[in-house]
């Protein structure tokens, strides 16, 4: 297959160029700069992550493109770090994700075909384990899931793996019932009063109510960041409105302002 690829616009080049420029004098100039490793640097990238979904949730286009900025700036960082103890650098990484994204595409970049976006999900996978396989790793197809990430967005991932390998329900029910299933089992555990038992049925629960938002295909950790921040702006409502009252309000007075604050933001 011959693929007309969308030249790189000199601009781009260009504006590319001088932050790896600027990234490299601060490098050999700036102290916290020069003392830094790729450990040291691993939980900023993290943090630039976070600070970049932030801005998506607030729907800003500047905020976005300012913290994208922070996060490609991050990335040459850590791989000018890298480049400085001669484990890899700039070019190794392009390169290295290229080479995968070819890899992952065959429906793009061979003959291979792909009817929707869930059988690119799936050749993606089972690509991913072949590739694992051939290096001597682990197999699993859970495997790819980083232990560090939030233990939600953890929780969704590994459902979406084990669903691509075709460990799922067929439809909604499914995840429904298993949600069904679980809240009963957390109240019997309550009822028990049995710590560890309530636990374990608490983590039941929540998973099951990933798998069911996965199955409904809304992505649970930002639709819980849609209602924390929803939580936080009627609450702050309430402090507004009771000030130097709040802690002496009764729950009643309380709940007359959250809904006061939930038409606000209805209209």
């Amino acid at each position: 297959m011959t693929l007309q690829e969308r030249p790189v616009p000199s601009s781009h080049s260009v504006a590319i160029e001088r932050l790896i420029q600027i990234v490299d004098t601060l490098r050999l100039h700036c102290p916290w700069d020069k003392k830094q490793t790729i450990k040291t640097l691993a939980p900023h990238l993290l943090e630039e992550c976070y600070e970049f979904v932030d801005a998506v949730s607030s729907d800003v286009d500047s905020d976005c493109c300012e913290e994208l900025g922070d996060l490609l700036m991050g990335v040459l960082m850590v791989a000018r770090v890298a480049e400085d103890h001669q484990s890899f650098d700039l070019v190794s990484v392009c390169e290295e994700v290229g080479n995968k994204l070819i890899r992952r595409h065959p429906h793009v970049y061979s003959d291979a075909s792909a009817k929707d976006d869930e059988e690119v999900l799936k050749n993606w996978e089972k690509i991913k384990q072949e590739e694992k396989a051939d290096k001597g790793k682990k197999k699993s197809a859970l495997s790819g899931v980083p232990s560090d990430l939030p233990a939600l967005l953890r929780a969704y991932r590994v459902g979406q793996k084990a669903a691509n390998s075709g460990f799922d329900w067929p439809d909604l029910q499914g995840p429904v019932g298993k949600v069904e299933e679980e809240w009963h089992e957390l109240q019997e555990a309550i009822a028990s009063g049995e710590r560890d038992a309530m636990q374990d049925e608490m983590g039941d629960l929540l998973f099951a109510v990933v798998n069911m938002a996965r199955k409904l295909q809304i992505e649970p950790e930002l639709a819980l960041r849609g209602t924390i921040d929803r939580f936080s702006q009627r609450f702050e409502y309430i402090e507004d409105k009771l000030g130097e009252n709040l802690s002496s309000a009764s729950l009643e007075e309380m709940d007359v302002l959250w809904n006061e604050a939930k038409k606000m933001k209805n209209k």
